[in-house]
């Protein structure tokens, strides 16, 4: 109970920004407990502790989410409101992810290879599917509706996850957050290596364009994609809430839910777009 007390759900609200070091203690003392307890389920196990690490201040959160609709009848009053624990979610998944990659440039080899052993495979297959698309002379439209509807499938689960487990989403990023961390670190190792032979001042600018390269190489797309997530797990979460409180006969706890619902698949659309037409021209 130590971790989750340390961060008050109302008043992040109000400061989101201290979501991001939330996740980074988060992540970092959930690494370190999954490698030296169990490493070998280290990849998996550090995933779930970072959750449980989690849930009791997304659980308040959603929580008091759902109980606004019982209050108000003003949906762009209560989107602003689901706003505000959009933006404090994604700082939270930033500190998770910037945690992870710090931990798998500075880690050694023998540390990172056994904690991001599973993250590296699933980095392995996603870029065995893209070069078989490229390499298959997949046209772009193509392309974006197999992505499109891949993306599709992870919404999905996210709103299932949350509407059985209140925020199982939450579980659905934190492993997306461990691939990105992983892929991010291994660009980042890539492009020092480069530049192994620069000191001083050209040094220090390698390493910043290199990290600066890493994370719009991901999150150019990737910040679309992981909102839509987030605002499709809100939903599941806030209807999980209204059950178990039987609340459902109120239909503004569906209008919202499926307002959100609809946010989110239009942000998911706009994040394939970019991901597709976007970053390969920026970045690749």
């Amino acid at each position: 109970m130590v971790l989750e007390a340390l961060f008050n759900p109302f008043i992040v609200k109000k400061r989101p920004w201290e979501m991001f070091f939330a996740g980074f203690l988060y992540s970092v003392v959930g690494l370190f407990l999954s490698y030296f307890v169990f490493k070998e389920i280290a990849g998996i196990l550090m995933v779930f502790l970072i959750v449980m690490a989690s849930i009791p201040m997304l659980y308040t959160t959603v929580k008091n989410e759902e109980e606004l609709n019982m209050k108000y009848d003003r949906e762009w009053f209560l989107l602003r409101e689901h706003t505000k624990v959009l933006i404090f979610l994604i700082f939270l998944f930033l500190g998770i992810t910037f945690a992870l990659v710090a931990a798998y440039i500075f880690l050694p080899q023998s540390v990172t290879s056994t904690v991001f052993n599973l993250q590296e495979q699933a980095i392995q297959n996603v870029n065995s599917y893209v070069q078989s698309n490229i390499t298959g002379g997949v046209t772009r439209l193509t392309l974006f509706t197999r992505i499109f509807i891949n993306n599709l499938k992870v919404l999905f689960f996210c709103v299932i996850f949350s509407l059985l487990y209140g925020t199982g989403a939450m579980f659905i990023l934190t492993w997306n957050a461990s691939v990105i961390a992983a892929a991010m670190g291994n660009l980042i190792k890539l492009e020092l290596a480069k530049a192994a032979s620069l000191a001083g001042w050209s040094g220090a600018t390698a390493y910043f364009g290199a990290a600066t390269f890493s994370f719009f190489r991901y999150m150019t797309h990737g910040f679309f994609e992981i909102a839509a997530y987030f605002i499709a797990g809100l939903a599941g979460g806030i209807i999980s809430i209204a059950l178990i409180k039987h609340n459902l006969q109120n239909e503004r706890v569906f209008i919202d839910a499926l307002d959100l619902i609809l946010i989110s698949l239009g942000i998911l659309l706009l994040g394939s777009v970019v991901e597709v037409y976007v970053t390969p021209m920026l970045f690749l």
